[in-house]
């Protein structure tokens, strides 16, 4: 357990998730079973390149790569296509740290909701 924060990168959960933890170190158990819990969790990242990768969390190395499996890429076309979005379904895709700009994880209303909580009482 103490590796694995290094293995899922420290600064990915502060960077995608809706909430701040409170640990002030990388291998903090509670950091790790937080980590851990994003793992297999449908997310969607933007590139700087303005492309869209939607998939299951896979990995995240200690230089801040994800891979997700299952992916499908969304890519803007040209506005006289007659679909505005292009997609492609990706079996593995390894979405370097430089590149990431946004990244989304999709949640259930009960998590949103205590998220939430924990914004307010951190308040």
């Amino acid at each position: 357990i103490r590796d694995a924060a290094h293995i899922f990168g420290a600064s990915f959960l502060r960077k995608f998730c809706k909430f701040k933890l409170l640990c002030k170190e990388a291998n903090n158990s509670k950091y790790v079973a937080h980590v851990k819990k994003l793992l297999y969790r449908r997310m969607l990242f933007g590139t700087s390149d303005e492309r869209f990768f939607l998939g299951t969390f896979y990995y995240n190395d200690k230089q801040g790569n994800i891979i997700l499996q299952d992916a499908v890429k969304y890519r803007s076309t040209r506005r006289s296509a007659p679909s505005p979005m292009e997609q492609r379904v990706l079996c593995l895709i390894l979405i370097p740290y430089s590149c990431r700009k946004t990244g989304h994880v999709d949640s259930s209303i009960n998590e949103l909701l205590y998220l939430r909580s924990l914004r307010e009482q951190k308040s």
